[in-house]
């Protein structure tokens, strides 16, 4: 079995722009750089909004990114996105957004339209994944990934279900295209089932509880807001819900080069994290044209 290498939690919440209330798990300046190829992780609320005002609607505006990829998991509300690169969309309750920042784009991310009139509750995820040297200037892309299109599967005894991502679950494959090998699962569990997975040896592994309490290996209860980072070594651990529990599973092969970030801006040198600011003021980075409703 995978031993637990240690936890850590989020308590202190901050605000991204004035529409995703975020609680940091981790970042390429702490653990992020012994988890690769995963640099950050915002849980984002839960948050009940009120409905906005007409001429406003909540988000964080234009910014740029470069060398790494976003993912954002909604469980509840609505993201509207568009990029420099032409990539945008709206991204709903169960659907991911998987945006590929590569050689830099300028993006923005607002509440969407449903949301925004109606109020109600946001709540989500976002990570930012690491690209190698030789994809960090690869273009930008842009993926919508619906819920429809991913692929859930009952765990044995009703103990609950797997929705993949991407990677592969029991020989099922999730829609999301990667640089590297990555397993990203939404698990849902049941209280008091216990379920053996089994993940490939040599590669980093991580359950974050988003909610619930969970107990890894019959040992260690892992709870709301934390994560638990596994050893390396050994290719199976248990999960054990002591109540109903919303999971994430980040597994993937280590990128075993440097990081340097700055920002929204993540590189291998120091050097390169000056040319993307430099790049990013002239403009080479793309622009956002001003569109009625994207303030």
């Amino acid at each position: 079995m995978k031993k637990i290498l240690f936890t850590q939690r989020a308590n202190t919440p901050h605000w991204v722009g004035d529409g995703f209330p975020a609680r940091s798990i981790f970042s390429y300046n702490d653990i992020g750089k012994d988890i690769s190829p995963f640099l950050l992780m915002d849980y984002l609320g839960p948050t009940e909004f009120p409905p906005s005002r007409s001429s406003h609607r909540r988000g964080v505006g234009e910014h740029p990114h470069r060398g790494f990829e976003t993912v954002s998991i909604i469980y509840s509300g609505e993201v509207k996105h568009r990029d420099s690169s032409g990539g945008g969309g709206v991204i709903q309750a169960g659907d991911v957004q998987w945006m590929t920042a590569g050689s830099g784009l300028v993006h923005e991310e607002f509440h969407g339209k449903e949301i925004s009139e109606k109020g109600g509750e946001f709540h989500g995820v976002q990570l930012w994944v690491n690209l190698p040297k030789e994809h960090k200037m690869t273009k930008p892309k842009y993926q919508s990934i619906k819920k429809e299109s991913i692929p859930t599967i009952q765990l044995p005894n009703g103990a609950g279900n797997v929705r993949v991502i991407a990677g592969d679950f029991n020989g099922i494959k999730g829609p999301a295209s990667t640089f590297t090998p990555i397993n990203l699962w939404d698990i849902h569990l049941k209280a008091d089932q216990l379920v053996e997975f089994k993940v490939p040896a040599d590669q980093t592994a991580v359950v974050f509880v988003a909610n619930g309490s969970v107990a890894i290996n019959e040992d260690e209860l892992i709870e709301d807001v934390e994560i638990a980072v596994l050893e390396k070594k050994n290719d199976t651990f248990t999960l054990k819900a002591t109540q109903d529990a919303k999971l994430l599973f980040l597994g993937g092969a280590t990128i075993n080069e440097p990081i340097f970030g700055y920002g929204p801006f993540v590189m291998n040198t120091s050097a390169e994290i000056a040319e993307a600011l430099k790049d990013y003021e002239n403009g080479k980075m793309g622009v956002l044209d001003k569109l009625e409703g994207s303030e």
